[in-house]
C-alpha cells in the first residue's frame, strides 16, 4: 500500500501539472495554432469542468469499486489518451477535447487518496494526511513553470505532451499493481449522494468551498502568464520563474495548514483567517496592478499561500460524513471546489475580452475584483457554519 500510496501522490502531480501548465503555453500555442488567452481560458474552464462532472460517479466508484479500479482505469484512458491528443492537436476543438479527456482522467487520483486515508487512518490524522498529499502533488505545480517553458524551448510542446501521455500510461499502471482497497464498512448501512446534501451543517461551507480554489486555479492555472507579459512585458522564461515562485508558494501554504487544525484546535477558523489574508492579497492586486511586476509575483505568490486551504476545508466536511459515505462526502466537496474554479474561468475569460482594448491591465484588475468579491460572499456563509474537532 506504501508502494500505492506514492503512485497515487505521482498522479496527483500529474494532476496539478495538467491544471496548471496551459500559463506557460500561452505564447507557444498562439504562435502555432493562433489560440489566444481567452480560448486557453475556455480550455482550462472545460478541464476544470470535466474533472468536476466526475466527482459524483467517482464518489460511488470509490464506495462500490474501490480506489484502485476507479483511479486506475480513469488515468490511464483519459490521463494518456488525452495527453496523447493534445500533442497531436491541431485546432481549437482538439484542444478542448484533450483537456475534457485529461480532466477525467486527473478527476479519481485525490479523492482515491483521502478514500484511502479516511477509511484507514485516525480521524484526527486526516488534514495533516490530505495536506500533504496536496503539497507533494504539488510539485507538478513546479514541473508546469520553468521546467515546462524551458522544454517548450527545448524539445517542443509536443514532445512535452508525448512524455506526460507516457508517463500517465505507467503511473495508472502501477496504481492498479499496487493500491490495496480498504475494507469496506460493515453492515449494510444504505445512503446516497441526497442524503449528504439533505444535511443543513454542509450547506453554510459550501460556497467557500466553490469560491476557495478559484483564486489560485485561475491565476496560477492560466491568468498569471498574460498578465505579466501584457502590463510587464516579461518573457516566457520570466513567467516560468514567476509561475515557480507562486507554485512554491503553493507548496508551502498547504504544507503550513496541515497541522493547524490540531494545533489551534479548530479547523473553522484557520480556513476562514487563511482566505481573508487571500482575500486582502487580491485587493492589493487591483490597487497596485501595474505598479510593479515583482510586488505583483508577490502578490500572487501570497494568494497562493494562504489560498491553499482546502484539505482543511475537506476535513472539516469530513466531520460531519457517515462511514459508508464517506467517498460520496469527500467528492461531494471536490465536485463543489472543482466546479467553481471551472465556471469562474468561464468567467474571468469573459471579463478579459469585456475589458480587452483598454488599459494594458483593465482586464486583469476586472478579473482580480471578481475573484476578491466571490472570496467575499464565500466567506460570510462559512462564517456562520459549524466547527469540528476530534
Amino acid at each position: 500500500m506504501q508502494i500505492g500510496l506514492i503512485l497515487l501522490a505521482l498522479a496527483y502531480v500529474l494532476s496539478q501539472f495538467f491544471r496548471a501548465f496551459l500559463a506557460v503555453l500561452t505564447v507557444p500555442l498562439e504562435t502555432d495554432l493562433g489560440i489566444t488567452p481567452d480560448v486557453l481560458a475556455t480550455a482550462s474552464g472545460l478541464w476544470f469542468l470535466s474533472f468536476a462532472a466526475l466527482q459524483i460517479p467517482v464518489g460511488w466508484g470509490l464506495d462500490t469499486l474501490g480506489p484502485r479500479r476507479t483511479s486506475g482505469w480513469l488515468l490511464l484512458i483519459g490521463g494518456g489518451g488525452g495527453a496523447a491528443l493534445f500533442a497531436l492537436a491541431q485546432s481549437v476543438m482538439q484542444i478542448h477535447i484533450a483537456m475534457i479527456l485529461i480532466g477525467i482522467g486527473c478527476a479519481p487520483v485525490l479523492m482515491a487518496s483521502f478514500y484511502i486515508f479516511a477509511r484507514t487512518f485516525p480521524p484526527a490524522r486526516f488534514a495533516t494526511l490530505a495536506a500533504l498529499m496536496i503539497g507533494v502533488g504539488t510539485l507538478g505545480n513546479l514541473m508546469s513553470s520553468y521546467p515546462m517553458a524551458f522544454a517548450a524551448q527545448t524539445i517542443g510542446w509536443r514532445a512535452a505532451l508525448w512524455l506526460l501521455a507516457i508517463g500517465c500510461v505507467l503511473v495508472a499502471l502501477g496504481i492498479l499493481a499496487t493500491v490495496r482497497d480498504p475494507a469496506k464498512p460493515e453492515g449494510n448501512a444504505q445512503g446516497s449522494l441526497l442524503d449528504l446534501l439533505r444535511m443543513p451543517v454542509l450547506w453554510l461551507m459550501l460556497p467557500l468551498a466553490v469560491v476557495n480554489y478559484a483564486p489560485i486555479g485561475a491565476l496560477r492555472g492560466l491568468w498569471i502568464g498574460p498578465y505579466l507579459s501584457d502590463v510587464f512585458a516579461l518573457n516566457v522564461s520570466q513567467i516560468g520563474v514567476a509561475t515557480l515562485v507562486m507554485s512554491v508558494a503553493m507548496i508551502l501554504g498547504t504544507l503550513a495548514y496541515g497541522p493547524l487544525d490540531r494545533i489551534l484546535g479548530t479547523r473553522k477558523w484557520v480556513v476562514f483567517g487563511g482566505n481573508f489574508a487571500a482575500f486582502i492579497l487580491l485587493v492589493l492586486l487591483v490597487m497596485f496592478s501595474n505598479a510593479n511586476a515583482w510586488l505583483a509575483i508577490a502578490l500572487l505568490a501570497g494568494v497562493g499561500f494562504f489560498g491553499s486551504s482546502f484539505p482543511v476545508i475537506i476535513a472539516h466536511a469530513r466531520g460531519f460524513f457517515p462511514e459508508h459515505l464517506m467517498g460520496r462526502g469527500v467528492t461531494l466537496m471536490n465536485l463543489f471546489g472543482i466546479g467553481g474554479v471551472g465556471l469562474m474561468q468561464f468567467g474571468t475569460g469573459r471579463i478579459h475580452s469585456a475589458w480587452s482594448g483598454q488599459a494594458p491591465d483593465a482586464p486583469y484588475v476586472a478579473i482580480f475584483v471578481f475573484l476578491a468579491v466571490s472570496l467575499a460572499v464565500g466567506l460570510l456563509f462559512y462564517a456562520r457554519s459549524r466547527d469540528t474537532r476530534d
